[in-house]
């Protein structure tokens, strides 16, 4: 995996509808981004066919279930997605001969406790999803060329937290916005996340490793903040506990970890580090539609 990511012909990612994988399209040359209608993950046999027919070099893994709340109540689907599916990309990525790259989640942990979050610290997931991003590293892991890169709060082109604020902000000026400030984490844009994943691929890094914005921790309730300041709008936020933004939601509501905090010291120790969340907030506010 030691070889220069510019260089590589045959980058395949799947989910490339999302918002890593059209962030990955504009970070590297060669790039095939398939979307759920090019590629359904949870269909074993299509996924032997078109890898097979695509012969990559790498497969970056982005296809998932993300609903967390919906995984509570579809399960089979979650697992169709992110289990199923993940064990039939790796299957690919092995009789290809490819470098699989796997994007998971802080999910996997319980986010109990105030320490940053290792690669080596005991998994435990709170929700189904985190459950199902699980079982899929552990399909990952026995590839001899393989990466997974756990990451968390992503924000770039499409649906997202920072987006969800700013539409909401726009539509009411003068209301205040309920946001959870008792979970908390670092934002993670996704053009810096594409940008890691491809500097550590070209560092011939294998194994588990963390890439998550950097900068001091937030809450929800900070990120949304910040993101009223950049864009400029006036809202309000009002910072509420978990348990009084899910008051009166229907159910079943996925519990989440209260400290998403990763520790990313071991993708540091190889030179690849994500700039500031604060500040890669500051640059997508300035391009969001």
């Amino acid at each position: 995996m030691g070889h220069d990511p510019r260089l590589v012909v045959r980058l395949v990612v799947t989910g490339g509808g999302g918002q890593l994988g059209r962030a990955m399209g504009t970070q590297a040359e060669g790039v095939i981004r398939l979307d759920a209608k090019a590629l359904d993950v949870s269909d074993s046999e299509e996924v032997r066919r078109v890898l097979d027919d695509l012969r990559p070099d790498v497969i970056l893994h982005t296809a998932a279930f993300t609903a967390v709340d919906a995984a509570e109540s579809d399960p089979e689907g979650a697992w169709a997605v992110n289990v199923v599916g993940t064990r039939a990309v790796a299957g690919a990525a092995r009789e290809a001969g490819a470098t699989m790259v796997y994007v998971s989640t802080d999910y996997v942990f319980s986010g109990i406790g105030a320490e940053p979050y290792a690669e080596d610290r005991m998994t435990s997931p709170l929700s189904f999803y985190g459950a199902t991003k699980l079982q899929g590293e552990r399909a990952v892991a026995e590839l001899d060329r393989h990466l997974i890169v756990r990451t968390s709060w992503v924000f770039g082109e499409g649906r997202n937290f920072v987006a969800a604020i700013l539409r909401a902000a726009a539509a009411n000026p003068g209301q205040e916005l309920p946001v959870v400030d008792d979970q908390r984490g670092r934002p993670t844009y996704a053009l810096d996340l594409a940008a890691g994943i491809l500097q550590l691929l070209g560092v011939g890094a294998g194994g588990t490793y963390h890439l998550q914005g950097g900068g001091e921790p937030g809450t929800w309730a900070d990120v949304a903040e910040a993101a009223l300041e950049a864009a400029g709008l006036p809202a309000k936020v009002r910072r509420v506990t978990t348990a009084e933004y899910n008051e009166g939601r229907p159910g079943p509501i996925a519990t989440r970890p209260a400290n998403s905090v990763l520790d990313c010291s071991k993708a540091a120790a190889l030179g690849v580090e994500l700039r500031p969340w604060r500040e890669a907030l500051a640059a997508y506010v300035r391009v969001v539609p």
